[in-house]
């Protein structure tokens, strides 16, 4: 009885995904589609444990240094010492390099690349969740092409959910991922945000095969205990003959 309680949230999911509901308009524009920007609407600002690359061909103190954002937000260089850096964008900080580094250079040139650690997206499956480091240029289809050879997987039913931020209420949209790989159709490929969920359920029968495996687990090892020692039994007829000279006798 506890069993079918717990299964119960996941089979009103898939009954209700079988109902074909399509995303209405008004949640589709909550979501940034792929195809209509150059670059994520968020602006990436460094944050903790973020790791900071610079290159500076003329300064040869801090070209090519790499350096991880510390709990204090700042990064230390040689020259330069600690530097705040914590929610800046990457041009901010290079300008900010610049400007330190122009006490000691004329009209320094400083570009700096962002190693991504700080922000992530997520993605549920039956396999178990996995976080991934948020770029800005993460997509929906990126996230979910790996998964679309498994037959296991229901890759015409993926949900997105956008938690809520301050004001703004938690959106969500399903997706049919299939359609993009059969026709080509990107129209709702869309960029994610940082702390997107990304569920890709099971379809119906991975999922009634999930949970009959979990029904037998519980005696999946009384079996094995039963059956160990007919295993020892054979193997001693098997093989204790043999090396004792006798005759191998047949199992009955």
């Amino acid at each position: 009885m506890k069993l079918m309680y717990k299964w119960l949230p996941l089979a009103v999911f898939i009954l209700s995904s079988l109902s074909g509901c399509a995303p209405k308009n008004t949640d589709m524009l909550h979501f940034l589609r792929e195809s209509e920007h150059d670059v994520s609407a968020i602006e990436y600002r460094v944050g903790i444990p973020d790791i900071i690359r610079i290159s500076a061909p003329s300064i040869l103190e801090i070209d090519g240094v790499d350096q991880r954002i510390q709990p204090d937000g700042k990064i230390t260089l040689r020259l330069l010492g600690p530097v705040k850096v914590v929610d800046m964008t990457s041009k901010e900080i290079a300008a900010k390099f610049e400007l330190l580094l122009s006490r000691y250079y004329v009209a320094p040139k400083v570009s700096v690349k962002i190693g991504f650690a700080s922000k992530k997206y997520y993605v549920f499956t039956r396999g178990g969740t996995t976080a991934r480091a948020y770029t800005g240029r993460d997509t929906l289809f990126d996230t979910v092409a790996p998964y679309a050879g498994d037959f296991r997987v229901w890759t015409s039913r993926v949900k997105i959910i956008r938690p809520s931020h301050g004001e703004t209420p938690v959106r969500t949209i399903t997706v049919d991922v299939d359609n993009m790989i059969k026709y080509g159709d990107l129209s709702k490929n869309i960029l994610l945000e940082p702390d997107d969920i990304v569920c890709i359920p099971p379809t119906p029968l991975a999922w009634f095969a999930d949970r009959l495996r979990e029904l037998i687990y519980p005696i999946t090892p009384a079996v094995q205990a039963y059956q160990a020692p007919a295993d020892v039994i054979y193997a001693d007829e098997v093989y204790g003959d043999d090396h004792r000279g006798g005759t191998r006798r047949p199992r009955r």
